[in-house]
């Protein structure tokens, strides 16, 4: 019996560089970030960094984005659901109720949490005694899988939801355990990807961490700077991106315009330290998802990188990418155009990918002029893009608890 196969039909994003793929390719081919500077964190006693990428404006139909289909949504939710609006129109699904509530369609979504104002006014039951700050959805707005739910609530969608709150790996996660879904015959179609917001909060933690870029705060162009020797943290950036997965077979009955496929996945866990992350474990993940799609290392004409510009992340990933790979394979990371989007980070990157793999180029990694010398020496984008013909991508991401993520896309042949 044949491998099902599982096709990518749709896309929707909303991001620091804009909205859709013609604004934020264009940022990509002038090498231009997002990154500006928080003066609204100028009166928060102990944050250092004062850097982050909101995303870009977008606007909403009335008709459809109201007060009562809204008021279970934190700014996370909202993000999450207006994504994949866009990814199921792009997909020819939108206007399909009877599919989309037929239970034949699911859902792989996730954040690091959800809305951080909403777990406020929970705390303040803790702080002050009183359940005045809360109502009855400031738990549906707080949960890490409020954009998950949300999402199957506001396009009434009946399959099975899967839950991926695990920070920098929430959406490539989801988007793995989607494409595992389909290939197992569960459903014929998946909504996958992540969401999150941007808040202080966010920026406070990896503050506390010390991987957070404080010493350009006066100079946001020049950062962050993955795998540079003068890297000093990492960005927060805000987005919401929606992958819509498909079985090849249903999307060539509906006749869907196929973007990709996703060959391979691998997810793993070090096991061994919260915050420091192991190499021989990412590497390993990268391995998994090789061996998924039946590809050596050497069918891969491109890998992005997570590429936090923290000191240890950057470390432990190039020399995993290293040893997977060698030092031929183009390497860069897009954080550096819109900062670390956590648990959007993943679906918007894979998106990225895709499109930049149909179109025959690959971004640079902005912010590189010095390979760090405890970084591998890969053979990093550096300065401009490249005009890149390649069948195969991976995209990697990692994340705090040591979980780490690898998917593989190719361009779609019959």
């Amino acid at each position: 019996m044949s491998k099902k196969r599982v096709v990518v039909t749709g896309f929707g994003a909303v991001c620091p560089l804009g909205n859709d793929w013609p604004t934020v390719s264009a940022k990509l081919k002038s090498c231009t970030n997002a990154v500006r500077v928080m003066r609204e964190w100028d009166d928060i006693k102990g944050l250092r960094t004062r850097l982050a990428c909101p995303a870009a404006p977008f606007e909403l139909d009335p008709a459809r984005y109201n007060r009562k289909s809204m008021r279970s949504m934190g700014r996370v939710g909202i993000l999450g659901v207006h994504a994949t609006e866009k990814a199921l129109a792009d997909a020819g699904l939108l206007e399909n109720q009877d599919f989309l509530s037929s239970g034949n369609i699911g859902i792989a979504y996730g954040s690091s949490a959800g809305t951080p104002s909403a777990v406020a006014d929970i705390a303040s039951l803790v702080l002050k005694r009183s359940t005045a700050d809360m109502n009855a959805n400031t738990y549906v707005r707080m949960m890490a899988h409020t954009a998950a739910v949300n999402i199957g609530v506001f396009f009434k969608i009946k399959g099975r939801i899967i839950t991926t709150s695990s920070a920098c790996t929430s959406a490539s996660q989801a988007i793995g355990y989607a494409y595992e879904s389909i290939l197992a015959g569960r459903v014929k179609a998946m909504v996958a990807g992540g969401s999150e917001e941007l808040d202080a909060s966010d920026a406070a933690i990896f503050d506390t961490l010390f991987a957070t870029s404080t010493n350009f705060n006066d100079h946001p162009e020049l950062s962050p700077r993955p795998f540079d020797a003068r890297r000093d943290g990492l960005v927060i950036g805000e987005g919401g991106c929606t992958l819509i997965l498909e079985d090849l077979e249903f999307a060539r009955s509906r006749g869907a315009h196929i973007y990709a496929e996703v060959l391979g996945f691998g997810t793993n866990s070090d096991g061994a330290h919260i915050t420091s992350p192991q190499s021989g474990q990412m590497a390993q993940a990268m391995r998994l998802a090789l061996a998924d799609a039946g590809l050596e290392p050497q069918a891969i004409g491109y890998v992005n990188a997570h590429g936090t510009a923290t000191d240890r992340g950057d470390s432990a990933e190039s020399h995993a990418t290293m040893a997977v790979f060698g030092d031929k394979t183009p390497v860069s990371t897009f954080k550096s155009y819109m900062g670390h989007t956590l648990g959007a980070c993943g679906s918007l990157e894979a998106w990225m990918t895709i499109m930049m793999m149909n179109e025959g180029w690959f971004a640079p990694t902005i912010n590189l002029d010095e390979v760090a010398p405890d970084c591998a020496p890969l053979a990093y984008i550096r300065e401009r893009p490249v005009e890149l013909q390649t069948d195969c991508v991976m995209s990697n991401n990692f994340a705090f608890g040591g979980i780490n993520t690898s998917l593989i896309f190719g361009r779609f042949k019959e």
